[in-house]
């Protein structure tokens, strides 16, 4: 499989929120789907575990397997110099990196209406002077449902639909939450934490911790948030009754200005599990706002410049390392090959499948 260039810039019935939750579980499981390297080939491959994405979820052609319906926005990195102490990662030095990004909701259906699922997702590429770059995907959750692959393979598996139903086997997945207690943390939050009405006012995490190197080669662990400016608000009424209210608020909302979240960093303490993304470490951590992420634009992913990135989270400058999380050299194996799937079949057909408007948002 070739990897493309890291340089390349290409009143709720409990019955229905339980369904919510298990549609929000298969498809954020789809997203981390992991690839070679991780169990014996013989019992697993990379296009094995896509194939099975692929059959529960459908093929939408020219797409990405996951997370297909969203928009491309632009702006840039103001640092405030706060993290120079924790790592030399040029991004950190106080002034401006430039910022590509992405959102989007999970799902392989770039026409799926907003309300098929209560998570967003924010996409980022900064770009350092010295070429080098900081790519990271983050969700509205601040942890993952599951801690290995294997976990994500059974979760894959219980997940997939009856073919009677179009929907997942309710006892399939019952069984599977009861062999893998960890699940419930991610169900807990899922549960209490109602989506945002904008892509605009949503907290974002990035779910796994990496390493912060400085100057003088000391590491320390660390997990990433962007925190909103504007406060948290629910979906109206009006808005659960719309397809795509999502991207079209956004266009609406920045021609009246940018968008601002503070990008929080969260230092680990001896003892926090490092390497385990379904939990979480105590509030009581230290701090750090490294400065304001300000996104000025938005346009169609179906041209934006977002449309060719692939957002592999273990593309990182000088300064950042990855933990040993086994779930991000997953993420990183499953992006490539859905970003060698995608480009193909664009190739060969001239475009992708599906166009929508600006408005719409899908690639």
């Amino acid at each position: 499989m070739t990897e493309p260039s890291p340089s390349d810039p290409r009143a709720i019935c409990v019955p229905c929120r339980a369904a919510a939750i298990v549609a929000v579980v298969g498809l954020l499981a789809g997203g981390f789907a992991y690839a070679a390297g991780w169990l014996t080939p013989q019992r697993l491959s990379a296009n094995t575990v896509i194939d099975t994405f692929e059959t529960n979820a459908g093929v939408h052609e020219g797409f990405r397997r996951n997370h297909a319906k969203g928009l491309c926005v632009d702006g840039y990195f103001e640092s405030n110099g706060n993290a120079v102490s924790l790592s030399k990662a040029a991004v950190f030095a106080p002034g401006r990196t430039p910022v590509t990004g992405r959102f989007a909701i999970p799902g392989p259906n770039p026409t799926a209406s907003d309300n098929s699922v209560p998570i967003r997702s924010m996409a980022l590429m900064f770009t350092q002077a010295d070429g080098q770059q900081w790519r990271t995907g983050m969700n509205t959750t601040p942890l993952f449902a599951v801690r290995t692959p294997e976990e994500f393979y059974a979760q894959l598996a219980a997940s997939r639909p009856d073919p009677a139903t179009g929907k997942p086997d309710p006892a399939k997945l019952q069984a599977f939450f009861a062999a893998h207690p960890d699940t419930q943390a991610f169900r807990d939050w899922v549960k209490g934490h109602p989506p945002s009405s904008s892509y605009a006012n949503a907290a974002y995490y990035g779910i796994n911790a990496f390493y912060f190197v400085d100057a003088n080669g000391q590491r320390k662990a660390v997990r990433w948030s962007m925190q909103p400016e504007l406060p948290f608000d629910t979906v109206s009424d009006k808005e659960k009754g719309e397809a795509n209210y999502l991207a079209g608020e956004l266009f609406t909302r920045l021609k009246q200005g940018p968008v601002r979240w503070h990008l929080m960093l969260t230092v680990a303490q001896p003892g926090d599990p490092i390497d385990d993304a379904t939990r979480q470490w105590p509030a009581t951590r230290q701090q750090v706002d490294a400065g304001t992420l300000v996104l000025s634009q938005a346009t169609s992913q179906d041209d934006g410049a977002c449309r060719d990135i692939n957002f592999d989270p273990t593309i990182l400058p000088s300064g950042i390392e990855p933990s040993g999380d086994p779930l991000l050299a997953a993420r990183s194996a499953a992006y490539a090959l859905s970003y060698k799937r995608r480009t193909r079949e664009e190739a060969l057909s001239g475009a992708p499948s599906v166009k929508t408007s600006a408005q719409g948002g899908a690639q």
